[in-house]
This record gives structure tokens, C-alpha cells and sequence, in this order.
């Protein structure tokens, strides 16, 4: 039975999209057959797997209206072991649609479960809010992963965003779990990146994982080429990292 991790932080901008494409792409490079799921309406991992988002009949959007089912808008194979739901800007809407929609919280986990045996590994990238497309993919998944910024404010909005986490398990997904926090944007040559590190260890006791995700001109380039890192460039640190990643997401 596939595993199912949808990686969420409300902030924008801390390597949710980047995160969620390279280790997918990662985790495929070791054998593993991965759908990955956009439920962000900006599509960016839908763009960086080198899909036009813009020209899709069926999108994560038509799957939660119930106007297709989730063979018809799964993109099968986009790289060997890699099969993808997009999304695109139409998803913006979602909410507004939902209004008075029985049991909208599960509607992604029902039509997910129809092919959930079918695969390893289920990523889902959330959008940078905490809201019912957010919710709804944390019904469907076993675990969070959170993406943190070695930054300044790396800690505001964690405690939020674990909050909801814990209100999910509580309320809708029993099974939730915190799949762990793993560092973006590191920098080891600035003392920054290191005293957030060991701000966020000192107060989480939370999973963090080893691996950390450098600054890395080549995974910034990646997607704008529709190409995951470990095929844009193999040999960079941002390529290595995401592999050792993979590596300790399989360990667990």
C-alpha cells in the first residue's frame, strides 16, 4: 500500500513546489512509481514537469467538481515513474464552488483511494494557505511534510500550521501524522542558516530531517526548463540533496 505525504506550509516561498517536484522525481530515480497531485491553483508543479497548464481539460479543479473522474485526469508517465494530476488557475474558485458541498473535506480522499494501491508513493503540493484545498489533502495523506526557509521567520506560522495538522488528526484524518521538517534555502557560509536551524530544533519536537536543501542556482533554474533537478543538472548539491532526501523518506 503507497504512502500518501502532502507537503504544506502556509508561507509562500519557502520551497513547497521545489520540494515537492524533485522528490518526487528522486524517489521515482529509485524505483518507485510516484503520482504526485497540484493543489495549488499558481500550478507551478504542474509547469515544472514541463505540462502547459494552460491548455488542460481535466485538472485536479474538474476532479473535486465531480465533472471527471481520476483516471481521466491523471497525465500518466510525464518521467519514467512519475504519473501527475495538474491543476492551473481554475482551482482559485474552488472554495467558493465548495459552499454547501456535504463532506467537501474528503472529496480528494474518496477519488484518491480509487488508485491509491496503484502507486509507492502519492506527493501532493499544497497551496500557501491554510484552506479547504489544504484540508482537503490532509484528509488524503498519511503524513505533512513542512518545508522551512532558513530565514528569520522560519518560526512564525509553524505553530499555526502544526495547529491545523492537529485539528485535522483530530477532527478528520485520525490517521494524520507529522511526516517531519526539512530545511530550504541552507546556506552553511552564513551564521543565518545555522542559528535557524538550531532555533527550530531547540523548539520543535517534531521529525527534522538530515538532509538539508542548499542554496542552489541549478534547482532555481530547473523549472523553467520543465525539468526536475535530476535531470536538468545530476551532478549539482541541489540534485544530491534531494536524492538523500528520497533516501530517508524510503528509510522511514
Amino acid at each position: 500500500m503507497g504512502k500518501t505525504i502532502a507537503i504544506a506550509n502556509q508561507k509562500g516561498g519557502v520551497g513547497k513546489t521545489t520540494t515537492a517536484i524533485n522528490l518526487s522525481a528522486a524517489l521515482a530515480a529509485k524505483g518507485k512509481n510516484v503520482l504526485v497531485i497540484d493543489t495549488d491553483p499558481q500550478g507551478n508543479t504542474t509547469s515544472g514537469f514541463g505540462i502547459d497548464k494552460n491548455n488542460l481539460d481535466n485538472t485536479v479543479y474538474e476532479l473535486i467538481l465531480g465533472e471527471c473522474s481520476i483516471q481521466e485526469c491523471i497525465i500518466k508517465n510525464i518521467i519514467q515513474g512519475i504519473s501527475l494530476i495538474p491543476s492551473n488557475v481554475n482551482l482559485a474558485a474552488t472554495e467558493i464552488e465548495l459552499i454547501g458541498v456535504d463532506k467537501k473535506e474528503y472529496i480528494l480522499r474518496n477519488e484518491v483511494d480509487w488508485v491509491k494501491e496503484q502507486y509507492d508513493y502519492i506527493i501532493i503540493d499544497c497551496p500557501p494557505s491554510l484552506n479547504m484545498l489544504t484540508i482537503n489533502s490532509m484528509t488524503t495523506a498519511d503524513s505533512v511534510l513542512v518545508p522551512i526557509q532558513c530565514e528569520y521567520y522560519a518560526l512564525e506560522g509553524l505553530s499555526q500550521l502544526i495547529h491545523t495538522v492537529n485539528l485535522v488528526k483530530e477532527r478528520l484524518n485520525p490517521d494524520l501524522e507529522m511526516e517531519g521538517i526539512v530545511f530550504t534555502m541552507y546556506d552553511s557560509r552564513t551564521n543565518l542558516s545555522m542559528q535557524v536551524v538550531e532555533n527550530v530544533k531547540s523548539h520543535l519536537n517534531h521529525n527534522i530531517y538530515k538532509t538539508m536543501i542548499p542554496r542552489n542556482i541549478r534547482l532555481a533554474e530547473a523549472p523553467s526548463y520543465g525539468m526536475p533537478i535530476n535531470l536538468y543538472d545530476p551532478r549539482s548539491a541541489g540534485a544530491e540533496a534531494y536524492m538523500l532526501l528520497a533516501e530517508e523518506v524510503i528509510s522511514r
